[in-house]
């Protein structure tokens, strides 16, 4: 970047941001951005990633669009921008559509330097053609680790953002993220053609966070935590402290242990409503709560300087997840505890949830099937709801997501707009009296629309086939798309409130030639492969915690930073205290218990319901208390022995279910 171009970011980070100089790693990334380079940013937690695109977007010609995972996180970040003066706005599920539509105005108009937005929102037709209207400078992916497959956090919308780069004729990206591998920057980097030197790192190196891994077992774990947080409680001087457990029962129970103890603590997890989980949220950051104990839906988007502890009193999910957690600790640069309590005990409900997420086979046979029969027809369009195909196909959202991106990879499907499948309607300006605003032809319509749409009690639910029918037999007009034209006309001028559900994603056939069983074959190896890559990524987590060797340095090199000292001299390790995990408790063998008692109630409603016996999977996900779309039609949790093996790993249940149904059989 030429040097006027420099000294003009630098007057912009002391006028605007209120700063002396930049952080280590922000100017070269600043100074790429605005000399028009795609460039990734890999930074650790709390170094200051968003000024990397919001300095940037003050310069730029045209629109800076931000992709962010979450909603905590945009509106945070928003609240600071609006607060610096910055031309910023965001769309997200909370809005209303007058408040979009105004934001969307003054994009159009020129008057936005940044949009954010999820990644979901990017599905939607109509808010893509807005797009293909809007001159875009640059396009930010913040959690961008979240494109690679092999990352901890795979998110499959992820895959398209470089296909929607192309369609909306965005010069350049800018990926932000806290943690990628080596492997994980190489996947960024081919997705998005960005050359080895314009990945900027910061390195991971963090001299304030003291690394503690003394692993306790699981019956004297509650103990061992208000012994070591009690001290630290201090009426007046309560270190704020975030405990991380896996299960929302778990945050309930250590919580509860906690307040008995006389520390002011409270549990939050996605089981408790947004509202109270935002409660609970604001109070830990004005200080109200010292202590949080929490899953990992804690935390994102949270930036509290002064969090002096980060605890796991269970194993997290990953390395990176672990690096993610222990890094929202002093961020204020002051002496901050790391400590790791958990022994095994949690090791085997981590691995399961790996295995949860694995489709059956069958299932995904099922899914090729129905595209096969979609090529078929004239049209060549496979209309998705969603919640519809993953019940049928008995594949989870997330995982049925992953699959139909791979089909759109491979070519043999391709997205081509999006719909919602039923609206309904409450009128807030009589009927008659909303007719008598139209003339000739139109009021001819609109009196058609309006006799055909039965109101019971307030609400009416549109039928397009009743309307498209009752137009031809009177000569009017009346195609889906003119019907849906003319109600948000009148929502808009607020004459009738217009609600729309069941969300249809219409993909056409690119390949309708496909062998169903093959091809299906093939993609659940795929899935089997990313098991098994998950598996070795929780035995690569003890592996750290089992160190002989500075923790510190162990943790650095996992992300590719060979720069962290040999010795830290601010972890376990280096104190002297090599841990090594306890065991979990001995279950009894599997073969002791019967398997006529645990799955016959499942086997007995599944033949009812289905006339055929359960998969192997099937029984292994039950007595495992692992979520199947399947199990809501079949009401397992009301069955006494859903969940009755949840101590055993899968695989071994479902072995054991293997050989007794086919025994069975």
């Amino acid at each position: 970047m030429p040097t006027d171009a420099t000294d003009t970011a630098h007057q912009t980070l002391e006028t605007v941001f209120g700063l002396d100089d930049f952080r280590t790693g922000q100017q070269p990334v600043i100074e790429r951005v605005l000399a028009g380079r795609s460039t990734a940013a890999i930074f650790a937690t709390g170094a200051g990633k968003s000024l990397c695109y919001q300095l940037p977007a003050l310069h730029l010609p045209h629109l800076t669009l931000v992709i962010s995972p979450l909603l905590a996180l945009m509106q945070d970040q928003l609240a600071f921008l609006k607060s610096r003066g910055i031309a910023a706005a965001s769309i997200d599920s909370t809005m209303d559509r007058d408040a979009v539509r105004e934001v969307m105005t003054r994009a159009r108009q020129g008057e936005l330097k940044i949009l954010m937005v999820s990644v979901e929102r990017l599905r939607n037709e109509r808010f893509r053609h807005f797009l293909q209207q809007v001159a875009i400078s640059s396009m930010v992916i913040d959690e961008a680790h979240c494109i690679s497959e092999w990352g901890h956090n795979f998110r499959p919308d992820y895959l398209r953002l470089p296909e929607y780069q192309r369609e909306f004729n965005i010069p350049q990206v800018l990926l932000l993220t806290a943690t990628a591998t080596p492997q994980v920057i190489q996947d960024m980097q081919r997705s998005f053609a960005i050359d080895e030197g314009d990945v900027i790192t910061t390195g991971f190196y963090r001299p304030n966070l003291n690394l503690q891994v003394r692993p306790v077992a699981q019956q004297q774990r509650v103990d061992a935590l208000i012994e070591w947080l009690a001290p630290q409680q201090v009426s007046g001087q309560e270190a704020p402290t975030i405990i991380y457990v896996t299960l929302q029962q778990g945050a309930e129970t250590v919580a509860r242990a906690l307040s008995a103890h006389g520390i002011q603590t409270r549990a939050y997890h996605a089981g408790l409503g947004a509202e109270i989980r935002d409660e609970i949220q604001q109070q830990f950051m004005r200080g109200e709560v010292p202590v949080i104990v929490a899953t990992i839906a804690f935390g994102m988007g949270i930036d509290k300087r002064n969090i002096r502890n980060v605890v796991h009193f269970d194993l997290p999910k990953s390395i990176e997840n672990y690096s993610q957690e222990i890094g929202r600790a002093g961020r204020d640069g002051a002496f901050s505890t790391c400590l790791m309590l958990a022994g095994r005990d949690g090791l085997g409900v981590l691995e399961n949830f790996t295995h949860g997420d694995t489709p059956e086979r069958e299932g995904i046979q099922r899914v090729l099937e129905e595209i096969q029969a979609a090529g078929q027809t004239p049209e060549r369009q496979w209309p998705v709801v969603m919640n519809t195909l993953s019940r049928d196909s008995n594949i989870r959202a997330l995982p049925l997501k992953t699959l139909l991106v791979r089909l759109e990879m491979m070519g043999v499907i391709a997205p081509r707009f999006t719909y919602l499948a039923e609206y309904r309607l409450r009128y807030q300006l009589p009927p008659a009296e909303l007719a008598a605003k139209f003339e000739g032809e139109r009021a001819d319509f609109i009196r058609l629309v309006i006799d055909n749409i039965p109101i019971a009690r307030t609400w009416g639910t549109v039928d397009f086939e009743r309307v498209h029918q009752a137009g031809q037999h009177a000569g009017i007009d009346a195609t889906r798309t003119r019907v849906i034209t003319a109600l948000e006309y009148f929502q808009d001028k607020g004459w009738v409130v217009l609600e729309g559900k069941r969300m249809t994603d219409v993909f056409e056939v690119c390949t309708p030639d496909i062998d169903p069983v093959s091809m299906a074959r093939e993609l659940h190896e795929g899935f089997c492969t990313r098991e098994r890559a998950d598996i070795e990524r929780l035995s690569q987590m003890l592996s750290l915690f089992e160190s002989d060797t500075c923790l510190t340095r162990r943790l650095a090199l996992h992300f590719g930073d060979t720069n962290a000292p040999e010795r830290c001299g601010h972890c376990s390790v280096c104190d002297g205290h090599v841990a090594r995990l306890p065991a979990p408790p001995t279950s009894t063998p599997l073969e002791s218990h019967s398997f006529e008692a645990l799955a016959g109630p499942l086997i007995a409603r599944h033949q009812e319901q289905f006339q055929r016996a359960p998969t192997p999977e099937r029984v292994a996900h039950f007595l495992c208390a692992l979520a199947m779309p399947v199990f809501t039609p079949l009401k397992v949790r009301g069955l006494k022995t859903f969940g009755a093996l949840e101590g055993y790993t899968y695989p071994q249940v479902r072995q054991w279910a293997e050989q007794h149904l086919n025994t069975q059989g």
